[in-house]
This record gives structure tokens, C-alpha cells and sequence, in this order.
């Protein structure tokens, strides 16, 4: 049996513009959403509320299929 993929928004404060450590504490995990649709709108207002931060970034990640046995 196929489980449907479940969609996240994940980001946070960086630390510098190569965007590849996060500052402490600043991690936000939204989800999970049943449709990469759902995500967007999420990734949407969640990207507009911090704009003014160009250190902030949010990206939508989908979670693998499960099968099951």
C-alpha cells in the first residue's frame, strides 16, 4: 500500500548569505501539508511576513513515499 507525500516548509534565520548554518533557535518547521499547493500558500506567507530580512529563507521539502509491507 502507497501513502501519500506529505509536503513541509522549513527555514529560518541564517547566519550569513551563503545560507548554510541557521541561527540558534531560529528553525521553523510548518506542516505537514497533503498538497504541495497547501505548502506554497504557507511557503507564500510565511516568505512575506520576513521579507525585509534577507537573511530569513524558506523551502518546500516533501517527504517520501511510504510503503508499506
Amino acid at each position: 500500500m502507497t501513502k501519500g507525500s506529505n509536503f513541509w516548509v522549513i527555514g529560518g534565520e541564517f547566519g550569513s548569505m551563503n545560507f548554510h548554518k541557521l541561527v540558534e533557535g531560529s528553525a521553523q518547521v510548518k506542516g505537514p501539508f497533503k498538497s504541495r499547493k497547501e505548502a506554497e500558500d504557507c511557503w507564500r506567507e510565511v516568505s512575506e511576513e520576513s521579507r525585509h530580512k534577507a537573511g530569513v529563507r524558506f523551502s518546500i521539502v516533501e517527504e517520501p513515499s511510504r510503503v508499506s509491507a
